[in-house]
């Protein structure tokens, strides 16, 4: 039997972005995959991220905030920064590891309304949940 693929979301805080898809991936792949996030500065899971998430039908309520872990990031089948900080300040990987980037706008710095913010929220959110399910249809056997 192969081990499982592993799959590894960054982006700075570990608090939205790679949440989310940590959230959306675990429950798109079930078993097949190993799934995790981290950030280069990890600042804990967003409210809001939660929030929307179960909006979405996908409780991410008891993940944490984690920072890089070396074995998991030079392990990884895959890794998918999700912002341009992550992308620029993640470590060296070796050249198995294949290195996706996903430059997505971080709606924690959204400004407005709550109205206005959620809505950056759940945009955010559901461009994840698409290149979530894009990325695994493509990296499946």
């Amino acid at each position: 039997m192969s081990r499982k693929k592993k799959v590894l979301f960054l982006c700075t805080g570990n608090s939205c972005r790679s949440q989310m898809a940590e959230g959306f991936a675990r429950t798109m792949a079930q078993d097949k995959w190993d799934v995790y996030s981290a950030g280069t500065a990890p600042v804990g899971v967003n409210p809001r991220a939660v929030q929307v998430m179960a909006e979405a039908g996908v409780d991410i309520s008891g993940q944490k905030s984690k920072a890089i872990d070396p074995e998991i990031l030079n392990s990884a089948d895959v890794v998918v920064t999700l912002c341009s900080d992550a992308y620029e300040s993640c470590p060296l990987t070796p050249p198995t590891v294949k290195r996706i980037h996903w430059p997505l706008e971080d709606p924690a710095r959204a400004t407005g309304t709550e109205e206005e913010i959620m809505a950056k929220f759940r945009a955010v959110r559901d461009e994840i949940k698409k290149r979530v399910a894009e990325l695994l249809a493509t990296l499946e056997d």
